[in-house]
Parts: C-alpha cells; structure tokens; sequence
C-alpha cells in the first residue's frame, strides 16, 4: 500500500483538510462526512471522469415521478438496454441487456426510448465545465472522458483532485446529474478508479499500491483483453493480473503476439499513453435489431443497405474513411459474431461498404436466423487518399461518382431525394447510432 501520510479532501466541497484533521470524521467548513484520505492526494493528475448511468439519470432528471422507480432506457421488447438506473441494476438489469430479459427480471421497470440529441446537449454542457479546468480532455464516449490536470496547480489554487471535486460539486449544481471520478498517474488505473466507487464516486489509486491492487483483479480488467483472449490465457493457467506480473516480457510477446507488450506493462500499472483531446475516431458503426428474427440471405442483406448508408454519411461528416469494414451479427440465441475484411484503399462509398460487408454475411447466412445485424467502418484515417481508382474493377470509378451524384441531390433535396432500387426493400427502422466511438 502507499506510504506516508494521508491527504485528506472533502469530496462535497472540494476543501483539504490540514495535517491536525487527518483523523476528523466530518469537514470542518461543510460538515460533510464524505472525505476521502490518500498519501498521493495532492500529486496524482490524471483522472478519468465517467457520468453516473447517463441517460436514465436525464431521464430522471427530467420527470421526477420517475426518481424511485425503476427506469431502463433503451428500444422495445426485441431491442437492447442502452442504459439502467442504479434502481433498475439492484434487479440484474445491464446495458447491452437484451430488452426481455431486462423485463423478466425488473417487470415493474419504465422503458424510455432514447433521446440522443438531448443526451448530447447535455454530454456537451458537461465537457464545457472539463475544458474550464483542462485543455486536455480527451472524450471517451458522450458521457466520460480522460483528463491532464498536471501543471494546473497554480492557476486552480490547489492541486487537481481538489478541482476534480469542485468540478463534480459544478456540475451536479448546474445540471442535476451526477458524476464517478478515478483519480491515479494514468489512463489504465484511472479508468479503472472511476468504476471503483459508483455512484457519486471519487477513487484513487496510488503508485504504491498499483502492484498490489492489480494482483487479485481479474486480467479481463485489462484494456484490450476481450473473451477470445481471456479464454487464451485461462488455458495457459492466467487468470488474474498478478499471473501475468511473474511473466517475463518476452514471453508474453512470444506467447501473444503485439499486446503482449501491452499485457506486461499494464498488469504492472504501467502506461505511457497521453491524454489526447485530438485522438481519432476508431469506428463508426450502425445496427438494428428485428421484430421477427431473418434467415434468409436476401432479406439480411436488404436490412444492410441503409445501415451502410448511415455508417458511409457519417464518415463523409466527419472527413473520414475506413480501412476496415465490420460485420456484426447476433443469432437468434444471442450469440454474438464479428466479421472483418481490410480494404487495399481506404472508402467512405455506402456501395463499397456494403459489397464487402454483404461477401462476409452470405459466407455465415447459412440457415441460421439472426436477431441483429450491423456495420462498422475501422482503422479510420483521414478522406483525403479515399476511394482511389481500381485499374482492377473497371466499374468502380463510376460506382463512385453515381454515389457522389446522390450525395449532391441529397444535400439539396434531402436525405430522400434519390434512393438507390435496393433500398425500396429495407425496412423502414432507424437503425441505432453506434458512432462515432474512441477506444
């Protein structure tokens, strides 16, 4: 554990406490019993800010008969939970959670459709209140990001969990939401930090405490570590963080390929990564789930169209292109499958994501019958070098300038101005906005 003695910070008003208050019980400005105690208080910087089960608490935010119930956000009885309030979790229920089965376990819960364009207004707001404290905020997602506090110390008048907590006091003040903070000397422990201690939370982790934190924590905790390779390295005999500690680097590299780089240095507590407020976009996805589940390779690849021509408006929007394209699929008993094709040039073309994106889902349409499909666009870079001619395919230049076309009428006219023949046989369903998204 760390040594030395604690630092003692009021986490309601943002107070340090002097050295003869160490063992106070309550603030002595607020009275506040919600002190938080840590020898490496005053001289962690990075912190990762996470807001407490976003969208069900606007939701309660906005109808207060709503505030003990149960609220779960998300689409109907075959879509899945987008978010649950900490009510609705003491039931079982999860986001990712298909919808019936949040239903079984919580029958009493009220299932709000989600409202994106309100979530990020006030996403927005509160990554104004960061930017007061830090340029360097590097956003997550709408509702969580990473900051750089290091040097801030002058200009805050105090060090940065001290402005944390006043940040977390501002914005509960200003927008009635709720925000979990995780305080340490990087992103890996940060992030961890900030799930330790919901909701209202504020954790810290220490450097010298990392090792031993780290030891007994499943390796799943580890950024990058998914079931494929959880199930890996359960059958090498590592299955918490400290069996990979006792692994030499070069091992762990042999043994795993690139993230055994990653493997080593984390489970140590150790990463290198910035707080980047400029990082890229990884992926742009959209998916949809059906009313009745779809076997047939037609009518899946009718419901593929228009989710390529969401993910391929969302690259032009944000100038981007991918080098990879993502099929998603989830079978009728919620097996989860994942289909990727790298491109020789980078697109933004709604046709070319589809032609790729329909070669992987007639290879696994075999019979079986889906409840989900969706595309991702990865590996995104800038638009410039995009869509280059194919000496190759002597239909692709045309391809695009047909698709170039659409797109100015569309710009004009509208979004259905000019729709291409396959689109008359899609469903009309919105598909779910999963972009753009940051690792």
């Amino acid at each position: 554990m760390s040594r030395g003695p604690a630092v003692t910070l009021c986490r309601e008003c943002g107070r340090l406490a002097p050295p003869n208050e160490a063992e106070a019980r309550r603030c002595a400005a607020c009275g506040s019993p919600r002190l938080l105690r840590h020898p490496e208080l005053a001289r962690l910087s990075i912190a990762h800010i996470d807001c407490d089960a976003f969208y069900a608490s606007v939701e309660k935010r906005d109808d207060p008969t709503l505030r003990d119930r149960p609220v779960i956000v998300g689409g109907g009885h075959r879509g899945v939970v987008s978010a649950a309030c900490y009510v609705a979790r003491t039931y079982g229920v999860r986001s990712a959670m298909p919808m019936f089965k949040a239903l079984r376990l919580c029958p009493d819960a009220v299932v709000i459709p989600p409202n994106m364009a309100k979530y990020r207004r006030e996403g927005l707001r509160i990554r104004e209140m960061m930017l007061a404290l830090t340029p360097l905020v590097e956003p997550l997602s709408i509702d969580e990001a990473f900051l750089d506090l290091t040097g801030t110390e002058r200009l805050h008048h105090g060090p940065p969990a001290m402005s944390l907590a006043r940040l977390a006091r501002r914005v509960e003040a200003e927008t009635g939401l709720t925000v979990s903070i995780g305080l340490s000397y990087n992103k890996f422990l940060a992030k961890i930090a900030s799930d330790l201690d919901k909701p209202r939370g504020f954790a810290v982790i220490g450097r010298g405490e990392a090792l031993e934190f780290l030891r007994e924590k499943p390796v799943g905790m580890i950024w990058g570590v998914g079931q494929a390779l959880q199930k890996k390295l359960g059958a090498d005999g590592i299955t918490r963080i400290g069996d990979l500690q006792e692994r030499p680097e070069i091992d762990l590299v042999a043994r795993y390929g690139s993230i055994g780089h990653r493997l080593y240095h984390f489970s140590r507590g150790e990463d290198d990564r910035r707080v980047d407020p400029d990082a890229p976009t990884k992926s742009i996805s959209a998916e949809t789930t059906f009313d009745i589940d779809i076997a047939s390779p037609k009518a899946l690849a009718a419901e593929l169209w228009p989710l390529c021509e969401t993910v391929s408006g969302r690259l032009k929007r944000h100038e981007l292109a991918a080098r990879t394209v993502t099929l998603k699929l989830k079978t009728a008993d919620f097996r989860l499958l994942s289909r990727s094709r790298s491109l020789d040039s980078p697109t933004q073309l709604a046709e070319v994501l589809y032609r790729t994106a329909e070669a992987l889902l007639l290879r696994e349409a075999d019979g079986r019958k889906f409840r989900l499909i969706g595309v991702g666009g990865a590996e995104l870079e800038n638009a410039a070098g995009a869509d280059q001619p194919d000496l190759l395919d002597s239909g692709a230049q045309r391809r695009a300038q047909v698709e170039q076309a659409m797109d100015t009428v569309r710009a004009k006219l509208g979004p259905d101005a000019l729709i291409k023949g396959r689109s008359l046989s899609a469903r009309p369903q919105p598909p779910a906005d999963r972009g753009p998204r940051k690792g």
